[in-house]
């Protein structure tokens, strides 16, 4: 059994290993261990997005986590940040996230978060992976009269809609607006609607129709063509687009053009400087982000940050520095005056907010921030060895950064998750950034894969 956590906990194919029903059960039961040395019986909440997979995975926690004398509280199909909200407000020990987030419907994941809301540490998560490697965990659970009991939540939703609501600021109002939505058939198909419906919005809503294996499937944040369409048809002031679990929102503005995660994090980081909220005047975000973003920064008087590419090292950054507000250029976005972890439906009310208080179109509020051409090209591999070691490849990133000069640059890295290798450049035009984008990724397709 090799390395089970990535970037963002557990994820593969489902029902193929480590993505099956014996790894769920051993999680289960390795989280139970390990909390219950402060509590007799830890009270774990379980969520999950809408993947057909999911029933097998939730029953497998859950037989896990009773096995080793735990209670798990099961919540349904309720959107990450959701879980991490609801693991929060019951004070509870843990909450556990059963989702792939934007990966298709084949790939699930788990994810752990410990009972602050905030997702576990890396030190924590080897402590429950060495203790699943160790193959020890049948001979450390409990006689039969302490083993734990499950119960089904039934009001976790009207709960996290209200704190969501109270995230909009009451002296605002959405009353009328026409926003559409895209939930992409996950997650957040039940709350997204009524959370903007109950503040008054004219909501239309498309891809809210899950199955179990139609999630992202040619929507939601990745895909964002049917939402276009859709603002420009029926004259809506913005589009919404949420990925598979929550957690991440790319929006279209009225004349159904998209916009980035870099250009919502400018607009709601320069609200907050207005409002004198902008915490050290700091924003951070990753090496991924657009070089638009930190001449933004600069332009309007506060600070940028770079962190290293996942939410969970954006929030580890917040927390060192002392921002508020951080993200990814992917749509991941973290308020931490509002919760511990990105939330796509909290970032929408955050969006809008902005759009209000400056009475402006989110078309006119995206030119804040102008876009430096970028490209980028992820290439499969079949071996994932450090590309600075790599003399073929290491060379012509050197020459190309050469040739870019202060005018751009160039970034490679892995994916956490898949067998993938990321090329990004940036550069003075598209013609150039192309071409040198292309030049790597193909010399790495040659060597790699």
């Amino acid at each position: 059994m090799g390395k089970l956590f990535g970037t963002d906990g557990v994820r593969g194919e489902a029902n193929r290993y480590p993505m099956n029903a014996e790894i769920a059960f051993a999680i289960g039961q390795a989280v139970v261990y390990i909390l219950r040395k402060g509590h007799e019986r830890p009270r774990i909440v379980i969520g999950k997005d809408t993947r057909i997979s999911g029933y097998m995975l939730e029953s497998s926690l859950e037989s896990g986590i009773t096995s080793m004398g735990g209670n798990p509280y099961l919540l349904g199909v309720l959107p990450t940040p959701g879980i991490g909200f609801t693991a929060q407000s019951m004070r509870a020990d843990a909450g556990i996230v059963i989702s792939a987030s934007h990966n298709p419907y084949q790939d699930n994941g788990i994810k752990i978060f410990s009972g602050s809301g905030f997702k576990l540490s890396d030190e924590q998560e080897e402590a429950i992976e060495d203790l699943m490697l160790g193959n020890t965990l049948h001979t450390l659970v409990p006689p039969v009269k302490d083993m734990g009991q499950a119960f089904r939540l039934d009001d976790v939703n009207g709960r996290y809609i209200v704190f969501l609501k109270n995230t909009f600021p009451r002296d605002l109002s959405i009353e009328g607006m026409k926003i559409v939505l895209d939930t992409a058939n996950g997650a957040t198909y039940k709350i997204a609607p009524e959370t903007f419906w109950e503040l008054g919005a004219d909501v239309q809503v498309i891809h809210n129709t899950p199955n179990g294996i139609n999630i992202n499937e040619n929507c939601g944040s990745q895909h964002t063509g049917d939402l276009r369409n859709k603002v420009v048809e029926t004259g809506a002031a913005i589009g919404l687009a949420f990925d598979g679990d929550g957690d991440r929102l790319i929006a279209v503005d009225e004349k159904g053009q998209e916009i980035t995660g870099d250009q919502i994090l400018l607009i709601c980081a320069r609200m907050l400087k207005e409002q004198g909220k902008l915490k050290n005047d700091l924003l951070v975000s990753t090496v991924m982000s657009n070089l638009g973003l930190r001449v933004a920064c600069k332009k309007y008087g506060f600070k940028y940050h770079a962190s290293k590419v996942g939410d969970r090292y954006v929030l580890e950054d917040m927390l060192n520095l002392g921002s508020v507000i951080g993200g990814e250029e992917s749509g991941h976005m973290i308020f931490l005056d509002h919760h511990t972890t990105g939330d796509g439906i909290l970032t929408a009310l955050q969006l809008l907010a902005a759009m209000i208080r400056t009475g402006k179109p989110l078309s006119e509020l995206a030119k804040w921030m102008e876009i430096f051409p970028q490209k980028l090209i992820n290439v499969e591999v079949q071996s994932k060895p450090d590309i600075s070691t790599v003399p073929e490849i290491a060379d012509v990133i050197k020459r190309i950064e050469g040739e870019l000069g202060e005018e751009g640059r160039v970034l490679v890295r892995y994916s956490g998750t898949q067998n993938m290798c990321r090329v990004m450049v940036e550069g003075p035009s598209d013609s150039v950034t192309a071409k040198h984008c292309e030049e790597i990724a193909g010399l790495i397709r040659n060597v790699l894969s």
